[in-house]
């Protein structure tokens, strides 16, 4: 399938950011980290987008994002989107403040990449990697949506081509 049919045929699959019926807030909270995951593994901006807020804070290892523009210039747009990838957590942890309209989760994440266009090669090289991600998360009334406001990343193992990232030669 060319890839731009293939791009039109995943989007025939997509859920709304919004589901119905209304999530109660655990799901709810746990759907801005699916909408996430799954806006990566699809490279669907739109609903990468409805799972952060405007000013999210990403710590990918260090590397500091301030802003959901920072985060495509130098993540989704650069990188994302010319991979083919699939993303898996468990282990999800939920803790709601008090206030209701605040929320951490904890999970353990295990995220497989490719070349955009080489994921169903057996012989196309990959980058393999796990470990865990920590976001705090917002209610947006208005939206009806919780976002995410804060998202940190510890890997824990790498396996595989590091330059099927598109960075280069993994540094130690």
């Amino acid at each position: 399938m060319a890839d731009a049919a293939m791009a039109a045929y995943d989007r025939t699959m997509a859920l709304p950011a919004v589901l119905t019926p209304a999530l109660d807030t655990r799901e709810a909270i746990a759907d801005s980290l699916h909408r996430f995951m799954l806006g990566m593994d699809t490279n669907d901006a739109e609903l990468f987008d409805s799972a952060f807020t405007e000013d999210v804070k990403w710590d990918l290892f260090g590397r500091q994002m301030n802003s959901l523009e920072e985060v495509h210039i130098e993540c989704f747009d650069k990188t994302i989107i010319k991979l083919d990838t699939t993303h898996y957590v468990t282990s999800v942890r939920i803790n709601v403040a008090e206030s209701g309209t605040e929320a951490s989760l904890s999970c353990l994440y295990n995220a497989k990449h490719y070349r955009l266009g080489t994921g169903v090669d057996p012989k196309a090289p990959w980058f393999w990697t796990g470990g865990t991600y920590y976001l705090e998360m917002v209610k947006v009334e208005s939206e009806g949506l919780w976002k995410i406001k804060f998202y940190k990343m510890r890997k824990m193992w790498i396996e595989g081509d590091f330059e099927v990232m598109g960075h280069g030669p993994k540094k130690d």
